[in-house]
C-alpha cells in the first residue's frame, strides 16, 4: 500500500485538503494514467485557487467559465478541458487538485 492510500477515501479524494502536495497529484495522475504538464498544472493551481474564493469544487459549466475568465477563451471550453482530463474533467481536476468532488457530479 502507497503512503499516500491512507489519505484518500474511498473514492479516491484527499480526505483532509491541508495534505495536498504537487507530489500527492502527480500521485494521482499516476494512477489515473496520466502524466502531468504545464497545462494540466495551470488547471489544477486554477481550480485550487477558485475553490480557496468560493469553497466550493465547481461542476463543468462554472469551471469551463472560470478557465475562459483566468486563462482566455482558447482554453475556457469543455473540449479542451475534455482533452487535459478525459472522462469527466470538472471530478478528475478536483481529484487531481485535493478538493472535493463537485456536488452534482455523479
Amino acid at each position: 500500500m502507497n503512503s499516500y492510500e491512507s489519505l484518500l477515501d474511498n473514492e479516491g479524494y484527499l480526505i483532509d485538503l491541508k495534505n495536498w502536495s504537487e507530489e500527492l497529484a502527480s500521485y494521482l495522475a499516476e494512477q489515473e494514467e496520466m502524466e502531468l504538464t504545464q497545462a494540466h498544472w495551470e488547471i489544477i493551481l486554477l481550480l485550487r485557487d477558485f475553490y480557496q474564493e468560493y469553497e466550493v469544487s465547481p461542476a463543468m459549466r462554472p469551471l469551463v467559465k472560470a478557465v475562459g475568465k483566468k486563462l482566455g477563451a482558447d482554453k475556457g471550453k469543455s473540449m479542451y478541458l475534455m482533452q487535459l482530463f478525459p472522462g469527466s474533467p470538472a471530478k478528475l481536476i478536483a481529484k487531481l487538485a485535493g478538493l472535493p468532488k463537485p456536488a452534482n457530479c455523479l
